[in-house]
């Protein structure tokens, strides 16, 4: 909308002066110079921006956590390596880190809300657990209940049976599977939920990094299956959130 506009609502009394200066103003943005630290994405998308550490050095994660919490902004990061995860430490002791997940977490108040929607992550072996812990660190953050279910994969089918009933209570369900990526299609019969497939680079040469688990699971015969990138906790682990949370809000 273009300035003019704007005045000539407010002219005619169309619109009131509160509104013409919200939309005039600038988003809030903080130049680091290396970084440009979005500080609306709270307001436009329900939560804070998040720190994607690779590539950055352990002093530019520090940097952006301090703009981050200097506007009042709850703090979430993923991919945090062992010198970042070190360093963040020493700066921030009271945060949650998860050396397995290689997430860090600091919110801004002490007081937990109670959390709002039921997220399931299930993984079909304890390889697929980093990439798991993500996911359910990504869906706590955001305030949801999470429960992790490990090592359940059709190599034993009988594993994720017994679970079907404690399945069919959440609100969302992440299943990370490497290998032939099966698991998400046989969890996806059996529930009436939607389930979030996370293909992960785990198995043998043929497996191709996850590239063999992504095409099973994109191919899923489960009408309530979809799916994110390859290793992708992260991604998962947002938009169950999101879902879990809608959810309960409409509820």
């Amino acid at each position: 909308m273009q300035i003019r506009h704007i005045l000539e609502q407010v002219a005619e009394g169309r619109l009131t002066v509160a509104e013409a200066e919200r939309l005039l103003k600038p988003e809030p943005l903080a130049d680091l110079g290396f970084a440009q630290v979005d500080l609306h994405r709270r307001q436009r998308c329900g939560f804070p921006e998040v720190i994607f550490c690779e590539g950055k050095t352990p002093e530019q994660v520090e940097s952006v956590v301090r703009e981050l919490l200097r506007a009042g902004q709850d703090c979430f990061a993923t991919r945090v390596n062992e010198a970042q995860a070190n360093h963040l430490c020493f700066h921030f002791p009271h945060a949650e880190q998860d050396r397995t997940g290689r997430t860090f977490w600091l919110p801004v108040s002490k007081e937990r809300p109670n959390p709002r929607g039921n997220v399931a992550v299930v993984t079909a072996g304890t390889a697929d657990l980093p990439v798991a812990h993500e996911a359910a660190n990504t869906a706590k953050a955001m305030g949801c209940h999470v429960s992790l279910l490990a090592d359940v994969g059709v190599a034993g089918i009988h594993r994720i049976l017994r679970h079907a009933a404690e399945l069919r209570q959440a609100d969302v369900i992440v299943v990370l599977a490497g290998m032939e990526g099966a698991l998400p299609g046989v969890v996806g019969g059996l529930v009436d939920v939607p389930v979030i497939a996370v293909p992960t680079s785990v198995g043998y040469g043929a497996s191709f990094h996850g590239l063999a688990a992504l095409l099973g699971m994109l191919n899923s015969c489960a009408a309530n299956v979809a799916v994110v990138n390859i290793d992708a906790g992260f991604k998962a682990g947002y938009l169950a959130a999101l879902i879990a949370r809608r959810v309960h809000a409409s509820a």
